[in-house]
């Protein structure tokens, strides 16, 4: 697998692969500190995370490894995992702080105010990074055989099973920004999930409620 190293933003710029996974939770508006996802005016994603880290405000930019062809040579650079995204740590009151930066286009909102990252989803995706399993962009999916992981570091983790190549990866999905990522998984460490089907009335049923 590609080589992947693990490095809070927050505290480092100097390069460093970091993730957050995201699905939607609630809006937000304690004084708690949440993750949220900030959107960057493009490829500015490492110029925010530096701001960020100059004020000491917790942020995390997911990195991730690919090769760039020239004509006379070859270089492997880090890019962002989420093109266009930053992570942050705040409490939704202290959004301006944010969104007043140069390079920030707004916090992702719904309706009342911004809508926070679920603390699992970054945990997830961490995990993966510091495993140092290999990871990167991927379509954004909403259907497909949905599985869980059923053994190793990753038990419990769910998402759509896609096959590229002759190797199986795991899609996993943050909702909240429409993107998706990747990661190579054994296809033995998965379990199909079993959708409950919705009621449906006996077809010779004579009770009036039937309809």
């Amino acid at each position: 697998m590609a080589r992947e190293s693990t490095r809070n933003m927050s505290t480092t710029l100097d390069g460093g692969n970091s993730i957050e996974p995201v699905t939607a939770a609630p809006f937000c508006s304690g004084p708690e500190p949440q993750w949220f996802a900030a959107y960057t005016c493009a490829n500015h994603e490492k110029r925010v995370a530096g701001q960020l880290a100059d004020r000491a405000i917790p942020c995390y930019l997911p990195l991730y490894e690919s090769l760039r062809r020239w004509k006379d040579r070859r270089k492997r650079i880090e890019r962002p995992l989420f093109p266009g995204y930053v992570f942050v740590q705040i409490s939704a009151r202290d959004r301006l702080r944010i969104v007043q930066l140069p390079s920030v286009v707004r916090l992702i909102s719904f309706g009342q105010g911004p809508v926070a990252v679920p603390e699992e989803d970054i945990t997830t995706i961490r995990l993966c990074l510091e495993k140092k399993w290999r990871m990167e962009p991927h379509p954004f999916l909403k259907t497909g055989q949905r599985v869980r992981v059923a053994h190793g570091a990753l038990e419990g983790a769910e998402g759509i099973l896609v096959r590229k190549k002759g190797m199986f990866r795991l899609v996993l999905s943050v909702g909240l920004i429409m993107r998706s990522v990747a990661v190579e998984i054994d296809s033995s460490d998965v379990e199909p999930i079993q959708l409950t089907r919705p009621f449906s009335k006996p077809r010779n049923c004579r009770d009036a409620r039937c309809g």
